[in-house]
């Protein structure tokens, strides 16, 4: 009886990867893969330069004058 759980928890979660994955196509999984280096603009570049693909990199906020930045 063991066994029949564990393949119908195996096969669930085999058909829960697929219907999440089954809409993306390949331009959105590469975007998606791009996304960690997204928020270092250096970082950025160096991937863009060593893969050939775009990271659509987002500056880091500066700081304006009179405000304190609290992450120091």
């Amino acid at each position: 009886m063991e066994m029949f759980f564990d393949v119908t928890g195996v096969v669930f979660l085999w058909l829960a990867v697929e219907y999440c994955l089954g809409r993306e196509t390949a331009d959105t999984l590469d975007e998606a893969s791009m996304v960690p280096f997204a928020d270092d603009p250096e970082v950025a570049r160096r991937v863009e330069l060593a893969t050939g693909k775009s990271v659509n990199a987002v500056a880091p906020e500066e700081v304006k004058p009179g405000w304190v930045n609290l992450d120091m």
